[in-house]
């Protein structure tokens, strides 16, 4: 019986040794799974835009110059798809703002360049002060006429048309249309020859456009002589109707 017992208690402390030593070791844990590398991510794109000039009057030429990086799509407004990178020459006629727009994988860049096109300014029409007696004598010539004779020559309608091209090209310009005669004759046949010569040289400018308000006429007959020599060629010259300015 107390071999028995023994026994038993010998079982006993066995199964307590054995429990012990269970209790010591501890379950594992798994490890975590495996992290999955990061999705790769495209570049943005970059967008650059100049103008040169920038500042022009209307219709100058100006060059655009661009860049831009990591895009596949680019495009100007005004000029459509354009390269990547690149120049092109324009002629704005009004102040423009040239916007690039650049599309890539990794996004959208824009830029923008202004190009400024000033007003243009009116140069006003000279004053009858901003020409000289010179300048105006060197645009309005004179005609001449045959002996004893105020009838406008075929070559003087032609010197009138140039002279009505200047005056109408400067309105603001009043005239004094001068008849002039060699030293031949009296005085009072001369300074009546002399008007009929400025008359007629103001209807020829009158014909051609210009208003009779704009012109004076005046006989000097042989008063004024533009020559002295005693021959034909210096009397042709005093045969005239000369073109002034009205001060």
């Amino acid at each position: 019986m107390q071999q028995k017992r023994t026994k038993s208690l010998a079982v006993a402390a066995c199964l307590a040794a054995m429990l012990a030593v269970a209790g010591c070791h501890k379950k594992k844990v798994a490890p975590p799974p495996p992290t999955a590398p990061p999705a790769t991510t495209a570049p943005a794109p970059t967008a650059s835009i100049t103008a040169t000039p920038d500042t022009i009057n209307s219709g100058d030429q100006v060059v655009l110059n661009w860049q831009t990086t990591n895009a596949t799509d680019v495009s100007i407004d005004g000029l459509g798809s354009v390269a990547t990178s690149g120049t092109q020459s324009v002629r704005p006629t009004q102040t423009t703002t040239y916007h690039l727009v650049a599309h890539g994988d990794g996004g959208t860049a824009d830029a923008t360049a202004t190009v400024t096109v000033e007003a243009p300014t009116s140069t006003p029409a000279p004053t009858e002060s901003a020409i000289t007696e010179d300048v105006f004598e060197q645009n309005v010539k004179p005609i001449f006429f045959d002996y004893d004779s105020y009838s406008i020559r075929p070559d003087a309608q032609t010197t009138l048309q140039g002279d009505a091209n200047y005056l109408n090209q400067n309105p603001q310009l009043k005239v004094v249309v001068g008849g002039y005669c060699d030293d031949r004759g009296s005085i009072e046949y001369n300074l009546a020859l002399g008007e009929n010569r400025a008359n007629a040289a103001k209807q020829a400018l009158v014909s051609l456009g210009i208003s009779p308000d704009r012109l004076r006429t005046v006989s000097y007959g042989k008063e004024k002589q533009f020559c002295t020599e005693d021959n034909e060629a210096c009397w042709q010259q005093n045969r005239r109707a000369q073109f002034t300015l009205d001060q």
